[in-house]
């Protein structure tokens, strides 16, 4: 096996490791679940806070100019969310989670 390959296994593990604890710590944490179901690494999850982050930012200025249709941000989403994982299993771990929930409110509209 490529030392590569196991030193990312390993990360993913520790990351993992981790968040069990919050897990066990507070039983709501969905996304957190899905993230392990899925055997998603740090930086995959770090892509995903990327997008809510970015979309959240979008979302609260075209609320503000007025729009009330943001089903292109929700394509976008779809469009750039891992291949593991799927769009209404995350909108709704993840307002379970409280994890960008104006977005995740918003987006529960267009599943």
């Amino acid at each position: 096996m490529d030392i590569h390959y196991l030193l990312e296994k390993i990360d993913r593990l520790e990351y993992q490791n981790k968040l069990l604890l919050k897990i066990i710590e507070n039983n709501n944490q969905e996304f957190y679940k899905l993230v392990i179901k899925n055997s998603l690494a740090e930086k995959e999850v770090s892509a995903f806070i990327y997008l809510c982050e970015d979309l959240s930012k979008k979302l609260e200025e075209q609320k503000a100019e007025g729009f009330v249709y943001f089903h292109p941000l929700f394509n976008k989403f779809t469009q750039h969310l891992h291949p593991r994982l799927e769009p209404k299993e995350v909108v709704k771990a993840c307002i379970k989670q409280s994890l960008y929930l104006p977005l995740m409110k918003e987006f529960q509209n267009y599943l």
